[in-house]
């Protein structure tokens, strides 16, 4: 009688594993899109205001921006 209780404390702890890998590699990927996204989204704007506070940003990571 004790095995079916083994078998769902198992299942249950391996379906907690998978959660919590998901849950520390999620954010992790959001934040990884976001600051790509940020850094090409400035790249590529025609705006001289986020141009100036990008500038030297932009050189430092070898993106042309001339």
């Amino acid at each position: 009688m004790t095995e079916p209780e083994n078998s769902a404390s198992q299942a249950r702890s391996g379906s907690g594993i998978a959660w919590a890998s998901f849950a520390r590699t999620w954010p992790i990927a959001i934040a990884v899109m976001l600051g790509v996204g940020l850094i090409y989204g400035v790249g590529f704007a025609g705006s001289a205001t986020i141009h100036d506070a990008a500038h030297d940003t932009r050189h430092s990571l070898s993106f042309p921006c001339h």
